[in-house]
């Protein structure tokens, strides 16, 4: 490592007898007519996209067309991204172009490789969102309209909205085959639900799929059931929460409780409104309970004794009048808060009671719990659930209290539950908290639970091969597979059945025998063959308004019985889930372990498609089976660039395509352009939430320009050489031109290691580090006088233009799959009309010479000492001794060791041996290294001087001054002699073309 500080002129006197030479005045010249014979930089290539020119011409060809022809002629091993679909539904988002932005990069690097890329677009195209969305333009409620005419409008909308899709998609440069209807999927194509219908039967015929009236998550916004994937959960949410008091019956002795006229049994709950359908109190029998008297009230109640404290506080003072154990409040009866076919009610036994919160005991409303249900459900009790709550989350008719009736379970209803209990002197407290609370993720409202008859999948054993299959499964980000794995263990069945008008039907019958007013679910493998079959001939559109009979199986013809057709339809997670079928079918799938090599999606869709798509194939396939997809790889949400949800009330939603095409205000919304939206696509680490705004588009275009600008530099200079006849070879690379094509060696190698690992940050961030450093501070400054003025067929010239050329190659290949349009831009500037894409021809790498470890270690020990001249220049032109560089010579003053014995360091081996490149590398007109005790002339006017220290060894002096020469008016280095026009290059130059 080398040490700089600054030399004091005491020493430099001491060490150096310098005398005085003025600089010549330069001698007259027609400068103008010398320009001309410079080679300086012609391109008609620009610095900036303008998206109609720069991107639009190649569209087709780098896309529809180039996702053909690799198909057609790719010999490589095949390669399937496997898309997950988005909803047909509204103009894209910068989500959407994230995630297709993504994907494409992976494909198309696959593509340079050589592979043959199986990438098909798909729609989802049936459930809630389009349904509302079609609702909505039809200004139609969906009560008031006929099924089929619901479905009719809902097909027409999905398709129409495709239509839109796809066009905006192009608009990014995706390539896929977006024209050819074989090319891209549909949920709503017949042949997809059809797969789908098949692989429901198979399940069916594991015995996989039941129906049960249990509770469910049911969003009265949407008015069907959920399933735990449709949920988002509000921090933030509010719920009224009481505490209600249950009295017993017949007062046991037990504890000298029946030295009391009334004891009640003390709960706490967050929802009113399930009150009206208790069916139990749940006591953990493992827990110390107390009877305490209330001093506001005088009220004996029983509650754990663990929560006196805590109660006391909030409730007024309860003092603990005897101790009861668990085991010995179980049985004890109460009387019910609402009338109903229980006449009285007892306590029953759970473990999951505990002591955090509330009073230790459990108000247990069977219909409208998963715990409770499973408390009630083991005690095999006779009593059917009770629920009160019809479809559209109001009370029903069978509430046993008028005042209720046809209230909202979550608004009035709730008040008015309160309100009965205050009056009744059932209610202690009530108060309104702040909790985390499950809402419908796409209408945002709450959702509550509720019993519901519906069709339920039984992932008790499938959950445990599904963990097994993903030991093979890659994870990108790592920590993600805990999401994953995390959502399937907590997994117990999954309620598949919708209320919905638009979707794949569940395709049971119904039968009601004679003299019975009992329904009976018909699915089963003979009933589902028979339906299949119907429905693969006439449509799935057939089931909702063909006559029940002919879909009545043969071997129940004959049955008397009322039948009808059911109307639920499939949850749109098993619509796109079942996608994986699509591919079983593809040349060169054989000997493969996974169907998709990747699946690339939101971090929501662990709750959502990667863990369909798992449970279908794992409950179709067999315990061995091996997962869908061999990677899988999440991205975060974007955020604008306050890292705020981007929302339309909050007016800071980002449309990519405004960022490619420009808003209606050119000024404040500027075409971007596509490749600038997928350089920010590549730039940000997307397994993280992102940030995108005017700030970042404006700091993700100046990257661009960078790219463009080194591009148009070689563009501008190398294309020059095309002329020359003579060729150079390795050997004639000065050092630094090798150093730079070591330097694109490492660049290729780490781009090709981040692109297969997907770390595409990494790739952007390597390349625009060698083209900002290496190249335009570096490699483009110091070779431009070379470029300029040298003769075009000069050995050095040749040398540099031949690097500028791989320079190009190679950093085309880089950032073509990020860029695609300014590769093919590049591929046409240099090939015109040539009509072949960019992407025809493999990425081939450089090969293991490029790797030139001894220019790397020489350039090490040059770059420091680079640094220390450009450093005393900027003092001098600080204090305005100079404005160009070129104006200064340097000495280097080579100090002797104080161990005459030390060996030479590295640093002054390589300033000898690279004597005639430090005017290049430093870029001033003369470079001279002397021994100390070396003595000049010089008196300049002005001279600054760094001391370098080399460790174990000594140091160096590096000192400016002024060029001892005059300017040449051709090349502007101060290499001419007095009594010259020129300086000897240029003479010779001009006396070369002139002989020419």
């Amino acid at each position: 490592m080398l040490l700089v500080r600054p030399s004091c002129r005491g020493v430099l006197r001491r060490r150096l007898r310098l005398t005085a030479k003025q600089s010549s005045t330069v001698a007259p010249s027609d400068n103008k007519a010398y320009s001309k014979t410079l080679l300086l930089p012609k391109t008609s290539f620009p610095l900036w996209i303008d998206p109609a020119k720069s991107e639009a011409p190649f569209r087709e060809r780098t896309s529809d067309a180039l996702y053909r022809s690799q198909w057609e002629h790719a010999s490589g091993r095949l390669f399937v991204l496997h898309d997950g679909p988005p909803y047909a539904n509204g103009h894209l988002h910068i989500g959407h172009a994230l995630n297709k932005i993504l994907k494409d990069i992976i494909s198309r690097f696959h593509v340079t490789q050589g592979r043959r890329v199986h990438y098909v677009p798909g729609w989802d195209c049936h459930g809630l969102p389009i349904e509302q969305k079609t609702l909505q333009e039809m200004k139609k409620d969906a009560k008031s309209l006929p099924p089929q005419v619901i479905r009719r409008a809902c097909r027409k909308t999905a398709l129409r909205e495709i239509a839109q899709q796809k066009a905006e998609f192009r608009q990014f440069g995706i390539m896929a085959d977006w024209m050819n209807e074989d090319h891209t999927y549909r949920t709503l194509d017949h042949s997809y639900e059809m797969r789908q219908l098949r692989i429901f039967k198979q399940m069916v015929d594991k015995g996989l799929i039941y129906r049960r009236y249990r509770p469910v998550y049911y969003s009265p916004s949407s008015r069907s059931a959920l399933a735990e994937a449709e949920l988002e959960y509000a921090p933030e949410h509010s719920s009224h929460s009481v505490y209600i008091s249950f009295e017993l019956v017949d007062i046991p002795s037990l504890h000298s409780l029946s030295a009391h006229k009334s004891v009640k049994l003390l709960a706490w709950t967050t929802t009113p409104w399930t009150l009206t359908a208790n069916m139990a109190i749940v006591a953990n029998p493992d827990v110390a309970y107390a009877v305490v008297k209330h001093t506001e009230s005088d009220q004996v109640f029983i509650v754990a004794e663990e929560r006196i404290r805590a109660l006391s506080e909030g409730l007024g003072e309860l003092y603990k009048v005897a101790i009861i154990s668990g085991t010995e409040l179980v049985g004890l009866q109460y009387k019910p808060l609402f009338p109903g076919p229980m006449q009285t009610m007892e306590v029953i036994p759970a473990s999951y009671v505990t002591t955090d919160t509330g009073t230790g005991l459990v108000h247990c409303a069977p219909a409208h719990g998963a715990e409770d249900y499973a408390v009630w459900n083991a005690m095999r009790r006779d009593h059917d659930l009770i629920c009160h709550v019809d479809a559209d989350g109001k009370f029903s008719n069978e509430t046993p209290h008028e005042g209720l009736v046809g209230k909202d379970v979550l608004q009035t209803g709730t008040e008015v539950v309160i309100g009965i209990l205050r009056e009744r002197g059932q209610l202690l407290k009530d108060q309104w908290i702040k909790h985390r609370y499950p809402y419908d993720w796409k209408t945002k409202q709450p959702v509550i639970v509720t019993a519901t008859s519906q069709w339920f999948a039984d992932l008790g054993d499938i959950k445990g091969n599904s963990l097994s299959a993903l030991d093979d499964v890659q994870f990108t980000p790592s920590q993600s597979r805990n999401r994953l794995e995390a959502f399937i263990r907590l997994r117990s069945e999954w309620c598949i059945s919708r209320q919905r008008v638009w979707g794949v039907p569940i395709p049971s019958l119904y039968r009601t025998p004679p003299h019975s007013t009992v329904e009976e679910a018909v699915l089963d493998s003979d009933s589902l063959d028979h339906i299949l079959s119907l429905l693969d001939t006439k449509g799935t559109e057939y089931w909702w308004h063909g006559p029940v009979d002919e879909f009545i199986p043969p071997h129940l013809k004959n049955e008397p019985a009322t039948w009808r057709k059911g109307t639920d339809t499939m949850d749109v997670w098993f619509d796109s889930g079942t996608s994986w079928s699509m591919l079983t079918g593809l040349e060169g799938q054989a000997d493969r372990n996974h169907l998709a090599d990747v699946c690339l999606e939101g971090s929501d869709q662990h709750r959502g498609w990667f863990q369909s798509q798992l449970l279908t194939k794992i409950a179709t396939s067999g315990k061995t089976c091996s997962a869908p997809y061999e990677t899988l790889i999440t991205h975060g949400m974007v955020l604008d660039q306050q890292g705020k949800k981007m929302s339309k009330s909050l007016g800071n939603i980002v449309s990519p395509l405004s960022v490619v095409l420009g808003g209606k205000d050119k000024k404040a919304e500027p075409a971007y352009g596509a490749d600038t939206l997928r350089l920010w696509a590549a730039t940000v680490e997307y397994w993280h939430d992102m940030s995108i705004g005017p700030v970042v588009l404006s700091q993700t275009a100046e990257t661009m320009r960078r790219i463009r600008n080194s591009v148009r530099f070689i563009l501008g200079n190398a294309n020059v050489a095309h002329n020359a006849s003579i060729k150079t070879s390795r050997a004639d690379l000065s050092l630094l031109d090798r150093y730079v094509l070591h330097e694109l060696y490492k660049l290729e190698q780490t781009s090709l290691e981040m692109y297969a690992t997907y770390n595409f940050p990494k790739v952007i961030q390597t390349l625009v580090n060698f083209a900002n450093v290496t190249l335009s501070s570096l490699y483009f400054d110091v070779t431009k006088d070379c470029l300029y003025a040298d003769p075009v067929d000069s050995k050095e010239r040749r040398a540099v233009t031949m690097v500028l050329e791989q320079i190009l190659s190679t950093m085309t290949s880089v950032y073509a799959p990020v860029l695609p349009h300014l590769a093919e831009e590049v591929h046409d500037y240099l090939r015109p009309r040539s009509g072949e894409s960019f992407f025809t021809a493999s990425w081939k790498p450089l090969d293991e010479s490029f790797c030139d470890r001894e220019a790397a270690s020489d350039m090490r020990e040059l770059l420091p000492v680079r640094s220390v001249v450009l450093g005393l220049l900027e003092k001098a032109r600080a204090r305005k001794d100079l404005k160009s560089s070129l104006e200064a010579d340097v000495e280097i003053v080579l100090l002797s060791p104080d161990d005459a014995s030390a060996l030479l360091p590295p640093l002054v081996k390589v300033l000898e041996r690279e004597k005639d490149l430090l005017k290049t590398l430093f870029i001033t007109s003369d470079v001279r290294i002397v021994r100390e005790d070396y003595a000049t002339s010089s008196s300049a006017g002005w001279s600054y001087a760094e001391t370098v220290d080399i460790p174990e060894y000594g140091a160096i002096i590096v000192q400016i001054r002024p060029a001892a020469l005059s300017k040449c008016p051709r090349c502007w280095t101060y290499a001419r002699p007095a009594d010259a026009a020129l300086c000897g290059r240029c003479e010779d130059v001009i006396g070369h073309s002139a002989r020419s």
